[in-house]
């Protein structure tokens, strides 16, 4: 079976997540520590406590990323991995370079505790939103959102699966937007429940302060081959790599194009390591024959380990 590993972003944390993992796997504690070390805040005490917390881009982000990493390191301490390719959604792309040892978790937890700051300093909490538009296809999307900028920023950013695209701005936009969406047949349109509206124009003062973080890391080209969400495609030197990851802040995430050049590279099956089961869900919708499949707890675990170790 030829398969990927994929890595989710902000939106798939929850209180407790990661605790059946934690209690049998001590590599899951060793990341987390490292992690909270690295930025001198307790992410496991903040994952077990505090939804509130948890929920704030600058608590979020390395949160995700060690809750990715660890759900990878304990994969690889179980079975031999040989993925054709890895990715991950938005943020989780620092989790899939990191897997791929093109950073290390070290540096990839500073940088990403720092991406969240400048996001959230960009756009007050109170001036951007995001929503999910279910229901019509990418180019109307995108038609409605360049009819809705007449109120201010309001672009098409997330590009999930046919039929569901994220839309981020300036919340009135935004709202704006998502009334003509429906007005247009959309299905749902879907307000989102986070204070920063990433992968639009609104952050590229962040992005061109955030490049002087990136510059300042050692990066490595990687043991697997990444795709970047800003192009779909890999990188063939360490400068495309940090451009990327710095344009990935106002650029949209082209994850349908992501999995559909995974399956044309011969990749059968996604395994998505890390909480919940967002990219595994949004695998069938983007095609049909792939299958996708999320480790969340042991259970999930040994049955993504047999089937690795039968392919």
């Amino acid at each position: 079976m030829k398969y990927s590993i994929v890595f989710p972003g902000q939106g798939s944390q929850s209180l407790g997540m990661l605790s059946d993992l934690h209690s049998n796997f001590s590599v899951v504690n060793e990341i987390f520590q490292e992690a909270s070390d690295a930025i001198n805040v307790d992410l496991w005490k903040i994952i077990n406590e505090d939804q509130e917390l948890l929920n704030l881009t600058e608590n979020t982000q390395p949160v995700m990323l060690a809750a990715g990493y660890a759900t990878y390191k304990v994969l690889a301490s179980e079975v031999s991995l040989s993925p054709i390719s890895i990715a991950g959604h938005s943020l989780g792309e620092y989790t899939a370079l990191v897997a791929s040892e093109s950073l290390s978790f070290f540096d990839a937890i500073q940088l990403v505790r720092k991406r969240a700051e400048l996001m959230q300093a960009a756009v007050p909490s109170d001036i951007g939103s995001m929503a999910a538009i279910l229901g019509l296809d990418d180019e109307k999307v995108i038609e409605i959102c360049i009819n809705a900028n007449k109120l201010g920023v309001v672009e098409a950013v997330n590009f999930n699966s046919p039929g569901q695209v994220v839309i981020a701005g300036e919340k009135n936009s935004v709202a704006n937007a998502c009334e003509l969406m429906k007005e247009a047949g959309a299905k749902r349109a879907l307000v989102l429940p986070v204070s920063v509206p990433s992968h639009c124009s609104l952050m590229k003062d962040a992005a061109m302060d955030f490049k002087y973080s990136v510059e300042a890391i050692n990066f490595q080209m990687g043991n697997e081959k990444v795709f970047h969400n800003v192009d779909a495609a890999y990188s063939s030197n360490i400068e495309e790599i940090k451009l990327k990851l710095v344009e990935q802040l106002y650029k949209p995430v082209l994850w349908t194009s992501i999995v559909q050049k995974m399956k044309n590279s011969g990749v059968e099956k996604l395994i998505e390591a890390g909480p919940g089961k967002v990219l595994a869900g949004l695998t069938r919708r983007i095609d049909k024959s792939l299958t996708g499949s999320a480790i969340i707890d042991v259970t999930t675990l040994k049955s993504t380990i047999e089937e690795i170790s039968n392919a």
